[in-house]
């Protein structure tokens, strides 16, 4: 991937809906050879696919919340089993692998208070194997974005 590619990413990053037209005239390139370019990233895997970027207050869906799990082991049994629940839970936005005193960090969205605690009630205590479950609330956000930086 070259300074080129990069620049196609982040446009599209930017707008998932510009046309090829657009995308070839900022990024300084004929048509053809942008389409081209970027057929050759969605095939390579590096683009992996076009979305809509939705208000989520506005979608009914108003609560974030970030969540440190801890497990009991590490045994691969235990692991597998809390990753492949994490992964069917569509509350769970995010769910990353940590090193440190956590295990993992997940991004949660939810309607209510209520909904929360149903959340972790029905379904974060049910998976087996989970120590310790820490809760931060988001009540606001300063910076949200898609678009990667410039160098790499």
């Amino acid at each position: 991937m070259d300074a080129k590619d990069r620049q196609i990413i982040r446009e599209l990053q930017k707008d998932g809906r510009i046309t090829n037209q657009d995308l070839a005239d900022r990024v300084n390139l004929s048509p053809s050879p942008c389409l081209r370019r970027l057929r050759l990233l969605e095939e390579a895997g590096v683009i992996k696919g076009y979305t809509a970027l939705v208000d989520q207050k506005a979608y009914g869906l108003p609560i974030t919340v970030f969540i440190r799990v801890r497990l009991e082991r590490h045994g691969e049994a235990v692991v597998r089993t809390f990753e492949e629940h994490v992964a069917r839970i569509e509350e769970v936005l995010d769910c990353y692998l940590l090193a440190g005193g956590d295990d993992y960090l997940l991004r949660v969205i939810v309607a209510s208070l209520e909904a929360y605690e149903d959340f972790i009630r029905r379904k974060l205590h049910a998976i087996p194997g989970v120590a310790s479950i820490d809760t931060s609330f988001a009540y606001g956000v300063v910076k949200q974005t898609r678009v990667f930086p410039v160098g790499a």
